[in-house]
Formats: C-alpha cells, sequence, structure tokens
C-alpha cells in the first residue's frame, strides 16, 4: 500500500510541476505575442490611472493628423493628468496640420498647464505648437523659429522643349491650373499665390505677437524665415528658459505647484491598424517588412523627392538643404 501511495503523491507533483511550467509558457507566449501585435499598451496604459504629468510627443513632420488630436482630448479630459509636457523635434509641416495642432493644444491648456521643451529642432510650424504652451523651454544649442510660409513648385518646361513635347490646357479661367510644370509661370498667377502666402503669414506672425507678448513690428523682425539657437532664441523673447525636462518641471512646481515628484507618463498615440483583427495586424507588420527592404535598397533615391509630394497646400517647414536658397521677404523658402 505504501508503494501506491508513493506513486500517488509522484504523480501529483508531476502534475503540479507539468501545470506551472505549462502556464509559465503560455504567459511567455502572450507577452510575445503582445509585442508583435502591440497589447504592451494596454498594460503600459496601468499607470495613466494615477495621478501623473502627461508627456506628448511631437516628432517629425506635422499634418493634419485626427489620431492626436483625439489624443490631446483625451489627455484633456483625464482627472489623472495634472499637467502636461511637449517634447518637440520638428522642423514643422503643413500649414493646416500646424493651425489644426495649435487650437487643440490651446484648447488643452484652458484645462491643464502645458509646457513646451524643444530639443533638436522646433522650427516652422514646431515652434508654431511650441508657442502653444504656456511656457517654452529650448536648449542652448536647439535649432527654432523659422516662422513663415511657402509654397513651392517645378517646371519642366526647358526639357519638354528640348525632346519637342508641348503640352495644351482647356480651362475655365486664366488661373486654372497655374501654376503647373508645363509652362512659365504668369504674373498674375505669382500674385495669386503671393496672395495667400501673405495672408498666412499674418496669421502666423499674429500668432506669435499674441502668444510671445510682441508687438506686429517686434515680430516681424524675428519672423523673415530664418532660424535661431535656443539662446538666441530666448534673447529675442521667442522662448522663455534654457534646459529641458527639469527645467520644465522646475517651471510646473514653481508657477502652478505641481509636485516634481510626480511621475511622468508619455501618452502616445495608437497605431491605426490597432482595432484591426490578428491576421490583418499580422499582414500590415509584413507589409511593413517589406517596405522598409524596398527603401533600404533605393537607398539615397528618396531625397530626390521633395516635402512638397508628401505635404499638401502650402508648407511651413525648414530643412537644411534649403538653407542656401532662401527667398528674400516673409512666405519665402526657408
Amino acid at each position: 500500500m505504501s508503494l501506491d501511495a508513493d506513486a500517488i503523491v509522484d504523480r501529483r507533483r508531476l502534475r503540479r510541476k507539468v501545470t506551472f511550467w505549462r502556464v509559465a509558457a503560455f504567459l511567455v507566449a502572450i507577452t510575445a505575442l503582445a509585442g508583435i501585435i502591440g497589447w504592451s499598451g494596454a498594460f503600459g496604459s496601468m499607470s495613466k490611472r494615477s495621478t501623473h504629468i502627461a508627456r506628448i510627443s511631437i516628432e517629425g513632420v506635422i499634418v493634419d493628423d485626427r489620431r492626436r488630436l483625439k489624443l490631446l482630448e483625451d489627455v484633456a479630459e483625464s482627472d489623472r493628468v495634472k499637467a502636461v509636457i511637449l517634447d518637440i523635434d520638428s522642423p514643422g509641416g503643413s500649414t493646416v496640420g500646424g493651425e489644426a495642432l495649435y487650437q487643440k493644444l490651446r484648447e488643452l491648456a484652458e484645462k491643464k498647464p502645458v509646457v513646451a521643451t524643444i530639443g533638436t529642432l522646433g522650427a516652422s510650424a514646431g515652434y508654431m505648437t511650441a508657442i502653444a504652451a504656456d511656457h517654452v523651454v529650448a536648449r542652448h544649442t536647439s535649432l527654432t523659429g523659422a516662422i513663415g510660409v511657402y509654397i513651392q513648385y517645378g517646371n519642366i518646361k526647358g526639357l519638354l522643349d528640348s525632346i519637342g513635347v508641348k503640352v495644351d490646357v482647356v480651362r475655365s479661367g486664366p488661373l486654372k491650373a497655374e501654376p503647373n510644370f508645363f509652362s512659365d509661370t504668369p504674373e498674375a498667377a505669382r500674385e495669386n499665390l503671393q496672395a495667400v502666402i501673405d495672408d498666412s503669414y499674418d496669421w502666423f506672425v499674429g500668432l506669435v505677437a499674441e502668444r510671445r507678448k510682441m508687438s506686429d513690428t517686434e515680430a516681424r523682425s524675428v519672423a523673415q524665415g530664418g532660424i535661431f539657437s535656443g539662446e538666441r532664441a530666448r534673447q529675442l523673447g521667442l522662448v522663455d528658459a534654457i534646459g529641458g525636462r527639469d527645467a520644465a518641471l522646475a517651471w510646473l512646481k514653481e508657477e502652478h505647484d505641481i509636485s516634481s515628484d510626480l511621475p511622468v507618463v508619455t501618452w502616445s498615440v495608437p497605431e491605426e491598424y490597432d482595432d484591426l483583427p490578428f491576421a490583418a495586424r499580422m499582414s500590415h507588420a509584413v507589409g511593413q517588412g517589406i517596405g522598409a527592404t524596398v527603401l533600404e535598397a533605393l537607398g539615397g533615391a528618396g531625397a530626390l523627392l521633395g516635402e512638397g509630394v508628401a505635404l499638401d497646400g502650402l508648407v511651413s517647414v525648414w530643412h537644411a538643404q534649403d538653407a542656401s536658397n532662401a527667398s528674400s521677404g516673409p512666405g519665402g523658402r526657408e
């Protein structure tokens, strides 16, 4: 009988061990799967259930992004968020994208203190984003400013003439389909474009004057399309202080009595495919891998495409390759 009892005990121990390792394997598999399909965000959101300071990153080219605008609405409505830090590293983008982001940030700032930190770059529409905050901090060597608007288009008339190709058009008026790639730009069309640029530029300058407490003359004097170091921007009144996150937290403490000990939690825009079924997510991931491979094979060919290919309408963006070709006057290329 004792042998049978020992055998039963051994079998029970074996079953417990097997069960333990099965559960462990299951948890490992779930964790790995979460990393693949983006479920990790669900676990990360747990920290948002406690009182905290929200960090929102504004990176890359700014476009009209409804998902980011919705994120800002969620931050504004969260009782757990006591303040917001904007981490900006952007050359700017479309004027419409910058306008929509600015307005949504001002709505957010009506409900919670907002401080902006400019990293490597906060120019054009990126700077517009920064001045939506109540306080702007930059590094000594940050690049900022580049206040202005432009529209850019190509012309291949000379090339077509050399190979004997002519393009005709039938249109309802002399400004329709102007400017185009196939003929010289008429002066009336150029004046029409300049009027649109001037309207957008005046609006941008008005924001700078209002938010930075400058006169119109003062704002226009610093809004000639040029960039400034963070220190120079501070001297000109375009930013408030030099520093990084510590300086932002210190301002929140001093001006709004918000403890620097509160955790800073990153709020990020979810991927568009978060709500897709598993198979669709996997298909997207495979497609992304193929796309990356193609771009790598192209190498520097992507640089041949101007940012206008990706940005519709008027543009408020700064990038170094334009610096040597800057045109004079407001609204020119930066």
